[in-house]
Order: C-alpha cells, then sequence, then structure tokens
C-alpha cells in the first residue's frame, strides 16, 4: 500500500506538472501568434506604402530623364521639378515596420517554448530569426545604394533654388532603388511570417 502511495502521488504529480507545461505552451503560442500578427500587419502596411512611393518617385525620375533626352534646359527643367514636387512630394518616405519579439524572448526565457511541439516551434522560431535576418540584410543592401548626406544636400538646395538638375535627378534616381530594396526585403519578411501561421491566408500579389 505504501508502495503504490508513493507511486500513486508521483504520478499525480508528473500529471500536474505535464498540464501546467502544456496550459504554459498554449498560453505562449497565443501570445507569440499575436504578436507574429501584428507584425505581419505592419510588413503589409509598410508594404503598401513603400510600393506607393516607389511608383511616385519613378514618375518623377522618368519625367526629369525625359526632359534632359529632349535637351530642356536647366531653368525649364528646375521649373518642372518644383511643379512634380507640388504634386507628388519629394521626399524617400520609407516605411520600415517595428517588428515585435518580446512574446517570443519570454517564451524561451521562461522555458515554455520549450513544451510546445516541435513543429510549432521551428515554425516560430524560424519567424523570429527571418525577422532579425531580414533586418541585417535590408541595412547592409541600402549602405550599398544610398547616400544620404547627398539626398539631405539635394533636397535642401531644391528648398534653396539652388540646386544642380542634374543633381536632383541623380538623387531621385536612387530613391525608387532604395524602396525597391525595401520592397523585395519586406515580401521575404511577409513570406517567413505567414509560413509560422498555419491558418494564415497567402497575400494576393
Amino acid at each position: 500500500m505504501i508502495v503504490l502511495s508513493i507511486l500513486t502521488a508521483l504520478g499525480l504529480e508528473a500529471w500536474i506538472e505535464h498540464t501546467h507545461h502544456r496550459h504554459a505552451a498554449e498560453v505562449a503560442g497565443a501570445q507569440i501568434e499575436a504578436e507574429i500578427r501584428a507584425n505581419l500587419e505592419g510588413v503589409r502596411s509598410s508594404l503598401a506604402q513603400d510600393t506607393h512611393q516607389a511608383k511616385l518617385l519613378a514618375s518623377i525620375r522618368n519625367a526629369l530623364e525625359a526632359d534632359f533626352k529632349a535637351g530642356k534646359p536647366d531653368d525649364v527643367v528646375i521649373a518642372h521639378v518644383h511643379e512634380l514636387v507640388g504634386t507628388n512630394g519629394f521626399s524617400l518616405n520609407l516605411r520600415w515596420p517595428t517588428l515585435r519579439q518580446e512574446a517570443w524572448e519570454v517564451a524561451v526565457a521562461n522555458q515554455s517554448a520549450s513544451w510546445m511541439d516541435a513543429e510549432r516551434m521551428r515554425r516560430y522560431s524560424a519567424a523570429y530569426a527571418g525577422q532579425r535576418d531580414i533586418v541585417a540584410s535590408l541595412g547592409a543592401n541600402l549602405s550599398l545604394v544610398m547616400n544620404g548626406p547627398r539626398m539631405v544636400d539635394a533636397i535642401t538646395d531644391l528648398r534653396t533654388g539652388s540646386v544642380q538638375p542634374r543633381e536632383i535627378l541623380h538623387v531621385i534616381s536612387q530613391m525608387p532603388v532604395m524602396l525597391g530594396q525595401a520592397k523585395d526585403n519586406l515580401q521575404t519578411l511577409e513570406q517567413g511570417l505567414q509560413s509560422a501561421l498555419a491558418d494564415e491566408p497567402k497575400a494576393q500579389s
């Protein structure tokens, strides 16, 4: 009877611990999925904004290129720049979402992530690792195409009326490239976050 009582107590304790672990994993999973969904919403919002801005800047760039190909004088080109800028706005306006990971860090710290099933933990881990990698990749890629001081100087010169037309063309030609790079990174990130959510519908291309 004593042995049976001990075994029963140990079994009950193991069952209680298992139930606690399962509940903790469910709570952590719900919090992580809510965080990933919020990040995904931010990614999609930024992607839409960057796509729109890239089209505006590309239209200004194309108009200036046409002016130069037509051999128009500098004063005419500058007047056209002001006309285009007054309509569309001349700024990079690159949007990047705030990518949160607090829920995942808490789940790792209190070990509730280790109590999830392996497939679920793999999906979540891949999503957060993807977030970190994409941010690092974007920074490295933008540094190759962006000349920040030059862009600021050109915008300042445009506001003060002392800008050189070709300088504006050079700067504004960088902007759609930068936005295109950000869009590519956001689309990759969107796919990674979608994959972490089993019931998340695919975005329309």
